[in-house]
């Protein structure tokens, strides 16, 4: 094998085949002055241009509301606003004018667009950086004839390797599951937006490979290893041939946990766990469903403002809602309101923050903007007919927070009662842990809540000061660290005092190693990516309670996050046997 290119294991699976390189940026533009006399051909070559960049992006808008949906192809819609922008076009015209070439006047101005967009005081303008630079891309393609095609544009069943170095929201809405086999990414870790999106949709994934654009030329046939984070270049046919060999096993070894699906995660000595999904689109809900999942432990609401100019109204989040509760059938669905910031896109109002992650994000911009939240809650209360849905508020650290929005849900039940719309009253409120300060404090919340949502991402982050989003950063991001672990043991503690529930929603439980630790840890109810119910109902049914509180109290006594992982590990083996795929990128057992 020439070389390896190792990454985050983000997804699992084991994928051959070629590489798709997508390298989605500005090209280089040679300075070209051009004689007065083709002033005009050259205006008219610019909007061709433009023209032709237009029709591009209408037929990419249909082609993705065909596949995706209305609401993810709406991001279209921005892009050809800027190319209909008359002060634009009347900026470019006038360098053109001064003899400079349609291409170098275009990028030019498009620098200085971005540039300003970049500092704009305005969220929404910052916002449109990534759009104006996709524009950028596009028409720069059509002047200097470059490929004119849509940046994931593949034919069907071509089972390709997607390589790039992030995956934007306009080139995530392009992909298509039946081009697309695989995902490696130069950016990006476990818990980034295109590894939960790969789990999501199933496709194996390696992030934080740095490098593999680079490396890359784009044809070669490689092995992308979604469970050891690894992507082999250019193996040998007899390594094909162990790679498939391990790829069948594992296929077999899915199948038979797929047929867990209809039986109950119960331990050897008869503990109850109970698994649920997390959701992030709808349209996912009804494969949640047939995982065997019983009901969302947490459906995320950003997809409904991502990518938008305008927030969503009433109607169009109660339908979004209702249908994720009508596909689980009277099982619970816990639906999480706006977390916005962070490392998600808002949608407008937010101030130039150095440090968004602890700035104004989630239940924070939701309670100053309580007209934006009540719509949201009215949805909520109204999508609540039509099953057991139950709200729960993101980036809770005190009882004020939960107070102030109790207030404002029963202030939404009064706007629908006066105006006598169908809804439902008694929707149970739980709130998120996912600081230190709401773990810590958690027994001041109990009176006022209704369940704990334990949100693990989050909680690793703030405890450890490790951004989750930042590749560099991605070996100190452990969530088996003796403080994260501790506590998640307080917080399951307090729930128990309180008599309130307690469940794990996190990317954390999604882990076989991870549950094992949570189930130690007392957690009887985790929510999982819908793929991984079935792997992490094998967990449960395959050791007893009593062997896993003696893992996770070895975890506890543990220095160091590799000494917890190493107890775990070792103890799950003895259980469980020597089965790598139930590992998931972490060590075995020795």
């Amino acid at each position: 094998m020439e070389r390896q290119i190792r990454g985050i294991p983000a997804s699992p699976g084991i994928v051959v085949g070629h590489v798709h390189l997508l390298r989605w940026e500005v090209p280089e533009v040679r300075h070209r002055i051009i004689p007065d006399e083709n002033v005009h051909d050259e205006i008219a070559r610019l909007h061709e241009a433009i023209s032709r960049a237009k029709e591009r992006l209408r037929h990419l808008r249909q082609r993705v509301e065909s596949t995706a949906g209305a609401e993810e192809a709406a991001i279209f819609d921005v892009q050809m606003s800027i190319l209909d922008d008359r002060e634009l076009t009347r900026g470019i015209e006038d360098l053109v004018r001064q003899n400079l070439g349609a291409e170098k006047a275009f990028d030019l101005v498009m620098l200085e667009w971005r540039n300003r967009f970049a500092r704009h005081a305005a969220p929404m303008l910052r916002e449109r950086v990534g759009d104006l630079t996709d524009v950028h891309i596009r028409v720069l393609s059509l002047l200097m004839g470059l490929p004119d095609h849509d940046p994931v544009d593949l034919e069907p069943g071509t089972s390709a390797i997607l390589v790039t170095h992030d995956l934007t929201p306009s080139l995530t809405v392009q992909l298509d599951r039946r081009s697309i086999a695989a995902i490696a990414t130069d950016a990006g870790t476990r818990t980034s937006h295109v590894a939960i999106l790969a789990r999501s949709l199933g496709l194996p994934a390696v992030v934080g490979l740095r490098n593999a654009t680079t490396l890359l030329r784009g044809g070669e046939r490689v092995v992308l290893d979604g469970g050891t984070g690894m992507l082999a270049i250019n193996p040998t046919d007899a390594e094909i041939d162990a790679y498939r060999e391990r790829q069948r096993e594992e296929a077999v070894a899915e199948a038979a946990l797929t047929e867990l699906a209809a039986l109950e995660a119960i331990t050897l000595d008869g503990v109850r766990v109970t698994l649920r999904a997390n959701v992030d689109i709808p349209e996912e809900a009804e494969a949640a469903a047939r995982s065997g999942a019983e009901g969302v432990g947490l459906m995320r609401t950003e997809f409904l403002v991502v990518g938008r100019t305008t927030m969503p109204d009433e109607e169009e989040q109660y339908r979004a809602y209702r249908r994720v509760v009508e596909a689980f059938d009277g099982k619970p669905v816990v639906i999480r309101t706006f977390d916005i910031g962070g490392d998600k896109l808002p949608v407008g109002g937010f101030p130039t923050e150095p440090n968004p992650f602890l700035g104004w994000r989630a239940i924070r911009m939701c309670l100053d903007q309580p007209e934006m939240f009540r719509v949201q809650l009215r949805a909520l209360l109204r999508a609540a007919v039509h099953g057991d849905l139950r709200i729960m508020l993101p980036l809770i650290v005190t009882l004020d927070e939960v107070l102030a929005a109790r207030r404002l849900l029963e202030e939404a039940a009064g706007e629908l009662r006066d105006r006598g719309a169908d809804f439902r009253a008694d929707v149970p409120l739980g709130v998120m842990i996912e600081t230190p300060a709401a773990a810590v404090a958690a027994d001041t919340l109990t009176r006022d809540v209704d369940f704990f949502s334990i949100g693990t991402n989050d909680l690793v982050q703030y405890t450890l000061a490790v951004d989750r989003g930042n590749a560099n950063l991605a070996p100190r991001f452990t969530p088996l660290h003796p403080a994260v672990l501790r506590l998640i043991k307080r917080t399951v503690e307090v729930a128990e005092m309180g008599d309130i529930e307690v469940a794990v929603c996190g990317e954390m439980a999604s882990q076989p190693l991870m549950a094992f630790a949570l189930l130690g840890l007392g957690v009887r109810q985790m929510s999982v990516a819908p793929r991984s119910v079935p792997l992490v109902k094998r967990i449960v049914r395959s050791v007893t309670e009593a062997h896993a509180k003696l893992a996770a109290s070895a975890a506890l006594r543990a220095r160091t996050a590799d000494e917890a992982r190493h107890e775990l590990a070792r103890r799950l083996g003895d259980a469980v046997g020597d089965a790598p795929y139930l590992y998931d990128g972490l060590p075995g057992p020795e």
